[in-house]
C-alpha cells in the first residue's frame, strides 16, 4: 500500500492550492476529488482577485490587507488568467455618504501595501464614459481597481503545477472512508467512473472538501468536531452585454448589499452575487427564480437598459463553506479561513471557508500548521508562475503579439482569447499549425479539435460541461447541436 506525506480530499482552489505548495516543498502529495476539478464553489465565484471593499465595513482589515497583497502576487504569477479590471461606483448618498466612501477607497488602496494598480478616484459619470449603460440620473461616481480571472482556470494550472511538482492529482476520486492506523491514515478511495475501489496510507490528511468539509468529518471519518460550517449560496447571471466598456459596475442595494455588472465574454454582462443562507440538503446548488428576480432589479435600479429575467442566457450558483462565527445576517459573516488541527493521533487539517483570493496564502498557513510533522522548506509559491504564466516580465500584448508574428496565418482575435486560457502553453496547442485547417474539426464557439484533445490529455477534461463551462467559456458562443457534438466527440475518445 502507497505510503503519502499528505493526502488532499477536495480539488477545489484550497485543496489545489495546498497540493502544489506541498509538492514544491518535496513532499509526496496525493489529490483527491470526487468531481471534476473545481465543479463546485471555485468555478462559481464572481471571477474576481479582490481585496473586498465591502469587508471594510465589518472591520476585517486583516482579511482584507492579506487580500489586497495577494492580488499583487497573483497578477504576477498568472497574467493569463488575471488581469487589471477597473470599477467604477456610481454615487448614491442616501445609502452611503461621499465621505465614506472616500475614506473606504483610501484605505483600500493603502492597507495592502505596494501596489501596481493604479489609485482610486472621483469620477463624473457620463454616457460616453464612466457612466456608460447607466440611467442618465447618476452623475457621480468613484473608480477603483481590482483584478479578474478565471477561477476554474486558475485552480486547473494550480493542479498542473503540483503535477509538475510530483504530485498525484486524481479527479471523479471520492474519498469513501478513512481511519487511523498507526502512525498514518489508511483512506478508502473510489473511482467514480469505474467503481474502483483502492486504499492508500498518509502520514497527514486534509480536508478541504469546501461545502462538504463537516459532512466529510462526520461520514467518511466518524470525526466529531467542535468546527462549525455556515453554507451561503451565491448565485449569478448572463445576460447581453450592458455597455462596450472595459470597466465594471459595482452598485449599492437598498439591503445595503452591494452587486457586480461585469464585461463577460465579450458579448455579455456578469451580475452577482445573492446571500441565501442553504443547507446540506441543497447541494449542489441552483439559482432560484427569486435571485434570478433580485439580480434583474439590482442591474434595473443602475442600468439604462432594464434587465428582465427573460434575458438570462446563463446563470450559476456556488455555495460558499463559511465558517460560522455566530452573525445572524449571511453578508456579515466573515470570509476568512480558519484551519482546525485534530492531533488526536495521525494529524488531520481541515479547512473552513476562505476567498479564492488568498487560496496560496491559505496554502502556506496550512504548511505552518504542519510544520511540526514535515520537513522545514521556505515558502517559494509566490515566486512561480502557474504553467503558462511565465512571461518573463513582459505584458500581456507584448506576449500576444509575439504569437500573432509566429502564427500569421490564424485569427488574430481567436489567438488573443487562446492566449488568455493557455498563456505561453499555447504552443503546445498550435506547434506546426499554419492555417485554421491546421487545427482540426472547429465546434463552433472559438473550439476547435486541437484544444479539445489538449484539454482531454493535460487538464482532465472527460464530459462537455469540463470543457465548455469549466476550461473554457466557449459554450456560452455556441448552439446546443454544437455542445452536444463536444460531448460527444468526448464520450466518443473514452
Amino acid at each position: 500500500m502507497e505510503l503519502y506525506d499528505i493526502a488532499v480530499i477536495g480539488g477545489g482552489i484550497n485543496g489545489a492550492g495546498i497540493a502544489r505548495d506541498a509538492a514544491g516543498r518535496g513532499l509526496k502529495v496525493l489529490l483527491a476529488e470526487q468531481n471534476d476539478f473545481a465543479s463546485a464553489t471555485s468555478s462559481a465565484s464572481t471571477k474576481l482577485i479582490h481585496g473586498g471593499l465591502r469587508y471594510l465595513e465589518y472591520y476585517e482589515f486583516r482579511l482584507v490587507s492579506e487580500a489586497l497583497a495577494e492580488r499583487e502576487v497573483m497578477l504576477n504569477i498568472a497574467p493569463h488568467i488575471i488581469w487589471p479590471l477597473e470599477f467604477v461606483l456610481p454615487h448614491e448618498k442616501h445609502l452611503r455618504p461621499a465621505w465614506m466612501i472616500r475614506a473606504g477607497l483610501f484605505l483600500y488602496d493603502h492597507i495592502g501595501g505596494r501596489t501596481s494598480l493604479p489609485r482610486s478616484r472621483s469620477v463624473k459619470l457620463a454616457p460616453d464614459g464612466h457612466g456608460a449603460g447607466l440611467k442618465p440620473e447618476f452623475h457621480r461616481g468613484f473608480a477603483y481597481y481590482d483584478a479578474w480571472v478565471d477561477d476554474a482556470r486558475l485552480v486547473v494550472l494550480t493542479l498542473a503545477s503540483a503535477r509538475a511538482h510530483g504530485a498525484s492529482v486524481h479527479a471523479r476520486t471520492r474519498c469513501t472512508g478513512a481511519r487511523r492506523e498507526g502512525d498514518a491514515w489508511q483512506v478508502t478511495l473510489c473511482d467514480e467512473v469505474s467503481g474502483k475501489e483502492s486504499e492508500i496510507r498518509a502520514r497527514i490528511l486534509v480536508n478541504a472538501a469546501g461545502p462538504w468539509v463537516k459532512s466529510l468529518l462526520e461520514r467518511e471519518l466518524k470525526i466529531e468536531s467542535a468546527g462549525q460550517v455556515r453554507l451561503v449560496k451565491g448565485s449569478h447571471i448572463v445576460v447581453p452585454r450592458i455597455h462596450d466598456r472595459r470597466y465594471a459596475y459595482i452598485l449599492q442595494n437598498p439591503d445595503r448589499r452591494v452587486v457586480f455588472m461585469i464585461p463577460y465574454e465579450r458579448e455579455f454582462t456578469l451580475i452577482g452575487t445573492t446571500d441565501v443562507q442553504v443547507t446540506p440538503q441543497d447541494l449542489p446548488a441552483a439559482i432560484s427564480p427569486d435571485e434570478v428576480a433580485y439580480l434583474c432589479a439590482a442591474a434595473s435600479r443602475y442600468s439604462a437598459r432594464e434587465v428582465t429575467p427573460d434575458q438570462v442566457v446563463w446563470s450559476y450558483s456556488g455555495v460558499r463553506p463559511l465558517y460560522d462565527d455566530g452573525k445572524a445576517d449571511p453578508s456579515a459573516i466573515t470570509r476568512d479561513y480558519v484551519l482546525l488541527l485534530d492531533e488526536n493521533g495521525p494529524p488531520l487539517l481541515s479547512v473552513f471557508g476562505g476567498k479564492i483570493t488568498t487560496y496560496r496564502k491559505l496554502a502556506e498557513q496550512v504548511m505552518q500548521k504542519l510544520a511540526h510533522w514535515i520537513p522545514a522548506h521556505r515558502s517559494w509559491t509566490h515566486a512561480e508562475a502557474l504553467p503558462g504564466g511565465d512571461f518573463g516580465g513582459r505584458a500581456y500584448l507584448a506576449v500576444l503579439a509575439e504569437f500573432r508574428a509566429r502564427y500569421p496565418g490564424l485569427d488574430p482575435h481567436w489567438l488573443a482569447r487562446l492566449l488568455r486560457r493557455h498563456g505561453t502553453l499555447i504552443e503546445k496547442i498550435l506547434a506546426g499549425a499554419k492555417c485554421e485547417a491546421d487545427l482540426g474539426e472547429n465546434f463552433g464557439g472559438g473550439l476547435y479539435e486541437r484544444e479539445l484533445a489538449y484539454l482531454a490529455e493535460y487538464e482532465w477534461a472527460r464530459s462537455g460541461d469540463d470543457v465548455l463551462w469549466r476550461r473554457t467559456k466557449c459554450g456560452l458562443h455556441m448552439s446546443e447541436a454544437q455542445r452536444t457534438r463536444v460531448a460527444e466527440r468526448l464520450a466518443g475518445a473514452r
